[in-house]
C-alpha cells in the first residue's frame, strides 16, 4: 500500500458455523456505563461458550478489571484463536450498518492503520489525531487488558474529509461483484449489518484514493493552511482505545527498541468512515453548572472571556443562558478558539479549579437542558455545536477538541465487536 497509513489487515471473524454471528457480536464496552442491565441482557442474549462479550469488559464492570478476569479474558482469546475465528488474510472488508435511531446507512472501510502515524496529544501534527483531549486516567485499566492480550477487537472509528467522496463510496456500486464476508442483525436494537471482502482492484483503488487525501500540496491548499504535514485521519469515535493500542505499543519500544513493519502490536483495526456520510449527524452537547451562584458564574464569564451583554463583533460567539429566575445572552465579542465549545469549555476549566464546590454537567437536547437549569443554583448555557465539516479545519487550528464538543449517533447505532486481529 501506498499511502502509508491505512492497509489491509489478517481479520479473524467468528466461524459462523460454530456461532451465530448475531449471538457472537456486542456492542462498544463504553456505552450504557450506568445500566448494567443492558449489559446483563447482553449476556443472557450472548452465545454462553462464542461470544465477543467474553474477550471485552464493559466499562459497567471496571471496578471489576482484576488479573483474575483480565487473565480469563485472555483465555478465552487464546481458546477463540484456536476453535472459534476464521483469519482472512491480507484484507479490508466494506461495512454497511443500518442505523436502528433513523434507519439510515452507515458506509465503511475495515482497515489497519499503523500507530506511528496516531498522536493524541493536543498539539500532534501526526496523519492520524485525536479529536478531542484525552482523559489519561481511562487509560491504565484499558493497557492491563491489552498489553497481554493475543487479540484485539475495536470499536474504533476514523474520519476521513473526503468531500468529493473518492475513497469509499464507489464501493456501493462494485459491492454486487464482491464476496460477502457476513449479513446479519445485530443483537439489542443494534440495526444491520452486512460486509463485503475487497478484492485487489477495489482495495488498490482505495490506497490511490488516500494517497490523494495524504497529498500535502493539496491539503494546503483545502484548508488555506501551510501545514509541514497532512491530517489524514481523524479519530471519530473510541478515542481512548485507540491511545491504549498507542500506549502498549509504545511500551514494547520502550522495552525491546524500535519495532519492525512486522510488528502486529505497532497497528491497530479500525472502521474508516467518510464524515461527509449522509448517516453521520453532529449534535451539540450543552453546559450546565449546578451547586453555584449563577450570578458569581455570569460575572466570572465575563471578566474571563472579555464578553457582554451586548455583541460587537461579527466574529462573536453567542451562549444564552438559562438559571432559576432568568435568562438571556452574553457574548464573546473576541474569540480564543474556533468553536463556542472551546471558550466555554476553558473558562469552566478556570472556574472549576476556583470553585470546586461546583459541579459541571454536559447535556444533550436544549428542553432537557433549560429543565436543568431552571433548579435552584443551576445556570445551563445554549450554543451553536459545530458542523461536520468543521471538525477538520478546528483540530488543525486548536488541536484536540474540548471534551464532550460533540455527539455522534446514539448509543445504539455506536459499533459492534466483530472483526478481530492478532496483535502478537
Amino acid at each position: 500500500m501506498k499511502n502509508g497509513y491505512f492497509f489491509p489487515a489478517d481479520i479473524l471473524l467468528p466461524d459462523s458455523r460454530k456461532v451465530s454471528p448475531s449471538k457472537f457480536s456486542v456492542i462498544a464496552c463504553d456505552q450504557y456505563t450506568s445500566e448494567p442491565e443492558y449489559w446483563e441482557k447482553t449476556k443472557n442474549d450472548a452465545d454462553p461458550d462464542f461470544s465477543a462479550y467474553n474477550i471485552i469488559l464493559p466499562e459497567v464492570y471496571l471496578e471489576d478489571a482484576t488479573d483474575e478476569k483480565i487473565n480469563s479474558i485472555t483465555t478465552t482469546m487464546e481458546e477463540y484463536i484456536k476453535n472459534l475465528f476464521i483469519e482472512r488474510k491480507c484484507s479490508m472488508i466494506y461495512v454497511e450498518r443500518v442505523l436502528p435511531s433513523n434507519g439510515k446507512i452507515r458506509h465503511g472501510i475495515i482497515g489497519m492503520i499503523d500507530l506511528e502515524a496516531y498522536d493524541y496529544s493536543k498539539g500532534a501534527a501526526s496523519a492520524i489525531r485525536a479529536t478531542e483531549g484525552t482523559v489519561l486516567e481511562r487509560i491504565p485499566p484499558r493497557v492491563r487488558i491489552r498489553c497481554n492480550a493475543p487479540v484485539e477487537s475495536p470499536h474504533v472509528m476514523l474520519f476521513c474529509d473526503d468531500c468529493e467522496k473518492t475513497v469509499i463510496e464507489p464501493l456501493k456500486n462494485a459491492k454486487n461483484g464482491l464476496e460477502i464476508a457476513y449479513d446479519f442483525d445485530l443483537m439489542q436494537n443494534g440495526g444491520h449489518i452486512t460486509g463485503w471482502f475487497l478484492d485487489k482492484e477495489q482495495t488498490d483503488r482505495v490506497d490511490r484514493a488516500i494517497s490523494a487525501l495524504a497529498d500535502l500540496d493539496a491539503f494546503n491548499r483545502k484548508y488555506i493552511t501551510n501545514e509541514e504535514s497532512c491530517l489524514v485521519f481523524a479519530v471519530g469515535d473510541g478515542n481512548h482505545s485507540l491511545a491504549t493500542a498507542k500506549a502498549c505499543y509504545e511500551k514494547i519500544k520502550a522495552e525491546k527498541g524500535p519495532c519492525s513493519v512486522d510488528c502486529p502490536a505497532r497497528y491497530a483495526l479500525v472502521e474508516l468512515v467518510n464524515i461527509h456520510d449522509e448517516s453521520i449527524e453532529f449534535e451539540p452537547i450543552y453546559r450546565l453548572i449546578m451547586n453555584c451562584d449563577p450570578a458569581t458564574v455570569l460575572k466570572e464569564f465575563e471578566q474571563y472571556g472579555n464578553a457582554s451583554a451586548e455583541k460587537t463583533s461579527d466574529s462573536a460567539f453567542t451562549y444564552n443562558y438559562y438559571t432559576s429566575s432568568s435568562n438571556g445572552q452574553i457574548y464573546v465579542n473576541c474569540p480564543e478558539t474556533s468553536l463556542p465549545v472551546g471558550d466555554i469549555q476553558n473558562f469552566l476549566f478556570e472556574f472549576s479549579k476556583k470553585h470546586p464546590e461546583c459541579e459541571v454537567d454536559y447535556i444533550h437536547g436544549i428542553e432537557n437542558l433549560i429543565t436543568l437549569a431552571k433548579k435552584e443554583n443551576s445556570i445551563g448555557f445554549i450554543f451553536d455545536g459545530m458542523r461536520k465539516d468543521e471538525l477538520f479545519y478546528s483540530v488543525i487550528k486548536d488541536g484536540a477538541l474540548p471534551r464532550k464538543t460533540f455527539s455522534m449517533g446514539h448509543a445504539d447505532d455506536k459499533r459492534f465487536y466483530l472483526e478481530c486481529r492478532k496483535i502478537k
